[in-house]
């Protein structure tokens, strides 16, 4: 684990080394890295109740600096709707967007990283996505999804059939670049270590607010800093 504090606000654009501002553990030690750096399209992946308006401030600063960026919005974004479903909107977007040999990355935001799992794990995105990155996403469920009796809700409650089923073959990750990146000070993922995973790279930031994790500094130039890590040899890997 590198844990360090020495600054809480880095101005964007700075390239700082891994662990300068924020916590990382590493999982995935028996995958070897390769010398490819090369940018692939980068899809952002919203949350319940939000559209891809989220994402400007990241979006710009990504485009800033050479990524080819693309977000949709997913509807509804209310909940009603199970998270698999709203899967198949992402599948759906991919396959009219991109070429079938065109690799991927893709950030998944709050929900948004659940609804990208279901897309890796279940409808064949392991065979393209390079790079996954999820932020303050409910992989262990949350508490505030008790608060209505709707699909989307009820897939992100603890131990919900949703993600006991993903964590079946969750090792299926330890094939791409993932990462969970999280704060605790989050409220609205509760607990806020429902975020963490028992496979991939951890980045935990000292964000204050949910939202803000898609927005804050900090939060961006860790983004950064995962969306050019060299892409690792993809070695299948036995369920454990």
């Amino acid at each position: 684990m590198i844990s360090r504090s020495d600054s809480l606000a880095v101005p964007l654009g700075v390239t700082l080394p891994r662990g300068v501002i924020y916590a990382v553990t590493d999982k995935q030690f028996s995958l070897q890295m390769n010398s490819s750096s090369d940018r692939n399209p980068v899809i952002l992946i919203h949350g319940i109740w939000d559209t891809k308006t989220i994402f400007n401030k990241m979006s710009a600063h990504l485009t800033q600096l050479g990524w080819c960026v693309h977000s949709l919005n997913l509807t509804p974004n209310d909940g009603s709707l199970g998270l698999d479903s709203l899967a198949k909107q992402l599948a759906d977007y991919i396959s009219q967007t991109f070429q079938k040999e065109q690799s991927i990355d893709i950030v998944g935001y709050s929900m948004g990283g659940l609804v990208s799992r279901y897309y890796v794990q279940r409808l064949g995105g392991i065979n393209r996505v390079k790079r996954f990155i999820t932020i303050s996403s409910p992989h262990r469920g949350t508490l505030t999804a008790y608060s209505l009796p709707l699909a989307g809700y009820v897939d992100m409650r603890p131990d919900s059939s949703f993600l006991q089923d993903l964590d079946r073959d969750v090792a299926m990750l330890k094939q791409i670049n993932f990462t969970s990146m999280w704060t605790p000070f989050d409220v609205m993922i509760l607990p806020s270590h429902s975020s963490q995973m028992p496979v991939g790279r951890e980045v935990k930031l000292n964000v204050w607010l949910h939202r803000q994790m898609v927005t804050d500094t900090q939060s961006i130039n860790a983004l950064v800093e995962e969306l050019k890590a060299p892409i690792k040899n993809k070695i299948p890997v036995k369920n454990e």
